[in-house]
């Protein structure tokens, strides 16, 4: 290449008595008087220049106009640094280069923010988006992340599956969340949506022969944002007919273990363990559990059914957890705070204090046989729940999380996996005084489960799966309905006319009347895979060019005005009191 031989992080001692050019950002200039020294990066690392006036005064005369950013271009002899100049942190801390010419290529105006400064805040990191890419953590983070692709990439070809790509706009389909909708200009008062997954498409591949599907697909989904979660998301997409579960919960076992391989050097043990949903919320109170650590919630229900502390007697469900620590009333109080977060109306406890004698304002109400059941080492609190089952689970769930990190109980070292199993198939919407899919309505009830889902819709189990990682949900799948009677059941449970399922799934209801095979799969967050593998809190620190938490994008100020003539050829009037200047740019 006439730019360079060599990238910046690749010089080694092999390389010494060579000429080479080397191309890359200023990093760093330490000016001595006489000699110059700067350190040139790019992706790879950083390379040493030594710009000697003796030696080359023309590049050294250059040398005192670089400043942070410039991009340069130098040609030179590798040399070995003395020994004391030996930088045993970097990969090419045993030689520099001795240039001989330098040529700044371009310049830089002064930064909005150091590419080491800590804290730097968010926006302004967005906003100039292409500089906080070039920081150390961005470059890693980009990169393991298309080592990762290219680790699912390979095993997914390596189980015979074909990469097939879908369309970007399509169907308004419900999943779940808002639908991302696109004006048709040819078909006015018409609108596209942008796919919130591939789920119908992929089910009309493998209904189409293509019985082994996958893609890393680009999904939609118009939804409230955390530090988790973005509008935009990347997923790999996995359906085949005549599913096998063993042999697809053993591929993707394959797959993270490869990208953990690939990526950080870490061989992962397999098969990982498997909860079903209800295993994970009586011991755990979630559905995506982080198993580093203990805590699991214990049942009471029936030891305190006739209990004369009246909120454990009339309670449908009492759970308690066994924490290592005697706890002082502020941090009780603290605690319960924590709990009443998240649908609490109190905090019941006891504490075993260091000489084992109890410590509670609900002990004298508890029998001999009930304090018997809870009793714990001296320094144990324990800590109960009593509600409907579903927020006792959410409430000491949280509370479990909590004590974990405070108590420094997660071991941030292990990778720890699970599958769960046997989700429920349906949910009671209060708000739409209707069942609603726990997964989505395309969902294969379990073989026990066929004949009564529609009829004992609370005791329906799904025919689903989560793969957890480290307490995050990264992929989830199930096997589908592939006879059209079953899922006009489902249709119909869910209440929708027979009208509204010809409108809106009428061709998903033709298909699997020709001959559709049964068939099944899953699909990975690509984003949140990422944001585990290294360890990131924030999801947009794991995306190239994210959106912020209003979903706005602050580097380009989209989404953005559009001009009167170009909504009146899409049929669009904004109504009044809309303007579009009142949207948020982040600029």
């Amino acid at each position: 290449m006439t730019w360079r031989d060599l990238m910046c992080g690749e010089a080694r001692p092999e390389h010494v008595g060579q000429r080479l050019t080397l191309a890359g950002w200023a990093d760093s200039r330490r000016d001595h008087g006489g000699l110059v020294f700067v350190d040139l990066r790019d992706r790879t690392g950083i390379c040493q220049l030594v710009l000697n006036p003796e030696r080359a005064p023309e590049a050294a005369k250059t040398g005192h106009a670089i400043r942070n950013e410039f991009v340069l271009r130098a040609e030179g002899e590798v040399v070995r640094r003395a020994p004391e100049a030996v930088n045993p942190n970097v990969p090419t801390g045993e030689v520099e280069l001795q240039v001989d010419t330098l040529e700044i290529v371009s310049t830089s105006t002064a930064l909005p923010f150091q590419l080491d400064e800590e804290n730097v805040d968010e926006t302004l990191r967005l906003r100039h988006r292409w500089l906080d890419l070039r920081r150390p953590k961005m470059q890693r983070n980009i990169g393991l992340r298309s080592t990762m692709v290219s680790a699912i990439r390979r095993t997914m070809e390596s189980g015979g599956f074909l990469e097939i790509e879908t369309p970007i706009l399509f169907k308004p389909t419900p999943e779940g969340a808002r639908d991302f909708i696109v004006p048709s200009r040819l078909q006015p008062g018409r609108f596209f949506a942008l796919p919130q997954s591939p789920q119908i498409l992929k089910q009309l591949l493998v209904i189409g022969g293509f019985d082994r599907y996958f893609q890393i697909a680009r999904c939609f989904r118009d939804e409230d944002l955390r530090a988790d979660r973005v509008q935009e998301i990347t997923q790999l997409d996995v359906e085949m007919a005549f599913p096998d579960q063993e042999f697809l919960f053993a591929l993707m076992e394959q797959m993270i273990q490869t990208a953990w391989r690939d990526c950080l050097g870490v061989e992962l043990e397999a098969p990982f363990p498997r909860l079903t949903w209800a295993e994970a919320d009586a011991r755990f109170g979630s559905d995506k559990p982080d198993l580093r650590f203990g805590l699991e919630l214990e049942d009471a229900t029936e030891i305190t059914r006739d209990s004369q502390f009246g909120i454990f007697g009339g309670a449908p469900c009492v759970r308690f957890i066994r924490v290592p620590q005697a706890f002082s009333r502020a941090e009780l109080e603290r605690l319960e705070e924590v709990a009443k977060e998240w649908g609490a109306k109190g905090l019941a406890y006891l504490v075993w204090d260091e000489e084992g004698e109890v410590r509670s304002p609900i002990a004298k109400f508890l029998s001999e046989e009930e304090l018997a059941h809870f009793r714990c080492d001296p320094g144990y609190s324990v800590l109960f729940a009593a509600d409907e089952p579903a927020m006792v689970s959410r409430v000491l769930g949280a509370l479990r999380l909590h004590l974990g990190r405070e108590l420094g109980l997660i071991d941030e070292e292990a990778w720890n996996w699970v599958w769960v199993t046997d989700f429920p198939m349906f949910e009671w919407s209060e708000e739409d005084d209707r069942w609603a899919a726990v997964h989505h309505p395309f969902t294969r009830p379990t073989p026990g489960c066929e004949e009564t889902f529609d009829t004992d819709p609370a005791n329906a189990l799904a025919h689903a799966y989560d793969l957890v990682g480290n307490g995050q949900e990264l992929g989830g799948g199930s096997f589908r309905i592939h006879e059209a009677d079953i899922q006009a059941r489902v249709f119909s449970l869910l209440k929708l006319s027979p009208e509204e399922q010809r409108t809106k799934f009428g061709f998903l209801l033709d298909a699997l009347a020709m001959g559709a095979p049964p068939h099944g799969g899953i699909a990975f967050g690509i984003d949140r895979m990422m944001m585990v593998l290294a360890r990131e809190p924030n999801l947009r620190d794991v995306i190239a060019f994210p959106k912020n938490q209003a979903g706005v994008d602050p580097m380009s100020g989209a989404p953005s005005e559009v001009e009167e003539e170009q909504l009146r050829e899409l049929g669009i009037q904004l109504r009044p009191g809309v303007g579009q200047e009142s949207g948020p740019t982040g600029r």
